[in-house]
C-alpha cells in the first residue's frame, strides 16, 4: 500500500551506507574468530552497558541458545513468561530444560513476581524474564529470588537495547542478558544478537562461548586448531558490526524520540488499556488492549496504519500447549495490538495514529 505507516521502520543514513562500502571494498565480510568490526562492536557495546564483558553472535536466537548452554538445564526447569516470542521457550528446549510458564503483570506486560516466586521448586535453575516491550523488569525482586533459591539469570533483552532500571543500563543486572539486532529493532542490523556476561568468571565463560558460536574451534594458531565440544554457526558478520557500530552510536538519541511518540501516546489515546510512560523505557513497542482486534487492525490497515500482534502466548501453542491457566496472559494475549512507534514517524503521522485508534478502538 503507498503511502503506509509502517510498524516498524530502521533508521539509516548516510553513515550506514559508507560503512557498508567499506566492508564490501575490504574484501573480508566475515571471519569466525570475530575479529575487526565484530571485536570493535562487542567493546564498544560493552562500555554502553557497563557489562563486564560480551560476545557478538548473529541473532537474538542464537544468544539466548549459548547463553542457556552456559547452564546444565538438563531435565531441570527455567522460569519465563508466556507473553514472548517462541523462541525464548525455544531455546530452553533446545538445551534439555523444560519451559515453566508464569503469568504476566497486566499493567506492564513483564513477568508477575509473585507468580515466579510461587513457580519455584527444587528443579529450577534459571529465571528468564523479558524485559517486553522495552520495559524493564523488577530486578531487584528477580535477582533477590534467584540468590534466594541459589540461581541463575538469563535475561531476554530482545527489545531492550538502551532501556534502564534504576539508572543503569539493560545489560548489566543478570548473568547473561541476550540482546536481538534484527533490522525492526531499536538497534538494527542485517542479522546480529548479543550476551552481555557479568558472572565473576567473565572471561573464561567467554572462551567457553567464542568456541561454542564457532562450531566448536579452540586453540587456532594459523591453519591448525582443535575441537573439544560441538559449536554452532552462530558468529555475526563483518557488515552487521558496520552498521552496528553507528547504530549504537544514534542509540540513545533514537531511543529518546521513541519516547516523546510513546509520551503522546500515552496521554492523548483515549483509551483505558495502554503502555505506561516510563522515561527508562526505550519503547520498542508500544502496545494497547482492544475489544475487537480483527476489526481494529482491519480499519487501521485501510487507512494506511501498519499494525502488529505482540505475542500470541506461548503455552497455547501446539508445541507448548498446557492445561496451566494464565489468566493475564491469555486475556491480553487475545487483546493486544501493537502501533507504529519508530524514529522516521513524522508528527501528521502521530496524530492520524491517535486520530485513528481514537475512533476504532
Amino acid at each position: 500500500m503507498k503511502n503506509l505507516i509502517k510498524l516498524f521502520d530502521p533508521s539509516i543514513g548516510k553513515e550506514e551506507e559508507s560503512a557498508v562500502k567499506h566492508v564490501l571494498k575490504s574484501k573480508i565480510w566475515a571471519n569466525g574468530a570475530g575479529m575487526g568490526r565484530v571485536k570493535e562492536f562487542e567493546n564498544k557495546f560493552k562500555k554502553y552497558t557497563n557489562s563486564k564483558n560480551c560476545i557478538a553472535v548473529n541473532s537474538g536466537t542464537a544468544a539466548l541458545n549459548l547463553a542457556l548452554s552456559l547452564y546444565d538445564i538438563k531435565n531441570k526447569e527455567v522460569i519465563l513468561p508466556s507473553m514472548t516470542f517462541v523462541a525464548t521457550a525455544n531455546a530452553i528446549v533446545m538445551n534439555g530444560g523444560k519451559p515453566v510458564f508464569v503469568d504476566i503483570n497486566e499493567d506492564t506486560l513483564n513477568v508477575d513476581s509473585e507468580h515466579l516466586k510461587s513457580a519455584i521448586t527444587h528443579k529450577t535453575r534459571i529465571i528468564l524474564p523479558v524485559h517486553f516491550g522495552g520495559l524493564s523488569c523488577d530486578m531487584d525482586q528477580i535477582k533477590s529470588l534467584a540468590k534466594k533459591n541459589n540461581l541463575k539469570i538469563i535475561e531476554d533483552a530482545a527489545h531492550a537495547a538502551g532501556s534502564k532500571y534504576k539508572n543503569s543500563k539493560i545489560g548489566s543486572h543478570g548473568n547473561a542478558v541476550c540482546f536481538s539486532f534484527h533490522p525492526v529493532k531499536n538497534l538494527a542490523m542485517p542479522t546480529g544478537g548479543l550476551i552481555t556476561i557479568n558472572e565473576k568468571n567473565n572471561e573464561k565463560i567467554r572462551e567457553i562461548l567464542l568456541a561454542r558460536r564457532w562450531c566448536g574451534i579452540t586453540n587456532r594458531k594459523g591453519t591448525d586448531y582443535d575441537v573439544k565440544e560441538i559449536g554452532n554457526n552462530y558468529y555475526m558478520n563483518e557488515f552487521s558490526a558496520a552498521i552496528g557500530i553507528i547504530q549504537l552510536k544514534k542509540l540513545d538519541k533514537l531511543n529518546t524520540i521513541r519516547k516523546k511518540i510513546a509520551k503522546r501516546f500515552f496521554s492523548e489515546l483515549t483509551i483505558e488499556s495502554k503502555a505506561r510512560f516510563d522515561k527508562d523505557c526505550n519503547y520498542h513497542l508500544y502496545w494497547i488492549i482492544v475489544k475487537n482486534r480483527e476489526k481494529f487492525r482491519k480499519k487501521m490497515f485501510e487507512n494506511g496504519i501498519e499494525t502488529g500482534t505482540h505475542y500470541k502466548p506461548v503455552h497455547k501453542m501446539s508445541r507448548y500447549r498446557s492445561k496451566i491457566k494464565l489468566e493475564n496472559t491469555e486475556r491480553i494475549g487475545n487483546n493486544i495490538v501493537t502501533i507504529p512507534c519508530h524514529p522516521n514517524l513524522n508528527d501528521l503521522q502521530i496524530d492520524k495514529i491517535i486520530k485513528l485508534v481514537n475512533k476504532y478502538s
